[in-house]
């Protein structure tokens, strides 16, 4: 893959058992304001909880530096409160589909 070349990536993120309230409640506001940046840019997210209210993840396309950006700037929100990962998603482009209608 080029550094230039937007594949699929998926971001994973479990709550972990000792997270409290409080510091959920304080990074929801810098998560929100990080995916806000992104698509001010003109980039796609699409994220959301799984049905077990512990479990979210996050799609959206970027080069593998954008990727790795985003997902610095989300580290630096999340560490020490949630469980996550970062993966490239080796699906079909549909970002890149949707957003050129």
């Amino acid at each position: 893959m080029s550094d230039t070349e937007t594949k699929p990536w998926v971001i994973i993120t479990v709550f972990k058992e000792n997270a409290n309230l409080e510091d959920i409640e304080r990074i929801v506001p810098q998560i929100q304001g990080i995916v806000d940046e992104w698509q001010s840019a003109g980039n796609i997210m699409w994220s959301g909880p799984f049905n077990d209210n512990l479990t979210g993840m996050a799609v959206f396309e970027a080069t593998k530096d954008d990727a790795n950006s985003f997902f610095k700037k989300y580290d630096h929100i999340c560490s020490g409160i949630l469980e996550y990962s970062m993966y490239e998603w080796d699906a079909m482009p549909i970002l890149s589909v949707l957003s050129k209608k």
